[in-house]
């Protein structure tokens, strides 16, 4: 599901541990995942936050990191490696215009969409395949820089994900980001 993303050379500057100092993923993403939980990460490029998403799902869980595109899945496929987290963590190439994920339908409980929705050609099938893998009750936390995505578009973003079925649960403040949580009914 590609159109403006980010080159896959960016990646190493987004696992920098000074990005770390202003997002902790673990201290973002407790609030929303547990052990034993199915997770689905779109756009994770070299896994800033997939190894922190497969400590908190545990031994018993699963995380699915989908990403458009292959150099940023083989980086992150040997930071699984290195961290012994392989049985945790599924890897996948998305298509140009689907993360073809259909096989998933109704067993994702938690998706992350961090910094990705403003990067695929249609925001709205992008929330059509995503309400269709979430378990129902589950959620997708909504995340997109304020420095990339103005209001208007989030705005937008957020209405082509209710027109998908999700609602609105939370706003939660995180900061220089745009954020919703969404829950299928």
């Amino acid at each position: 599901m590609a159109e403006r993303v980010c080159p896959w050379w960016m990646g190493p500057l987004l696992l920098s541990p000074l990005r770390r100092w202003t997002i902790r993923p673990e201290r973002l993403l407790a609030p929303y995942v547990r052990d034993g939980m199915t997770v689905l990460e779109p756009g994770p490029g070299m896994g800033f936050f997939t190894l922190s998403l497969a400590d908190l799902v545990g031994p018993h869980g699963k995380v699915i990191a989908v990403d458009v595109q292959p150099k940023m899945i083989e980086a992150l496929q040997r930071r699984i490696e290195r961290a012994g987290r392989e049985g945790r963590v599924a890897t996948r190439i998305a298509g140009r215009d689907s993360l073809q994920i259909a096989d998933l339908a109704g067993s994702i409980d938690f998706v992350l969409a961090f910094a990705v929705v403003h990067e695929t050609p249609s925001p709205e099938r992008f929330f059509r395949e995503i309400t269709a893998v979430l378990k129902p009750g589950a959620t997708l936390l909504l995340v997109e820089p304020s420095g990339h995505v103005r209001k208007e578009k989030f705005a937008a973003e957020l209405q082509a994900a209710q027109d998908a079925g999700l609602a609105i649960a939370a706003s939660p403040v995180i900061r220089r980001n745009h954020a919703a949580l969404l829950r299928k009914a």
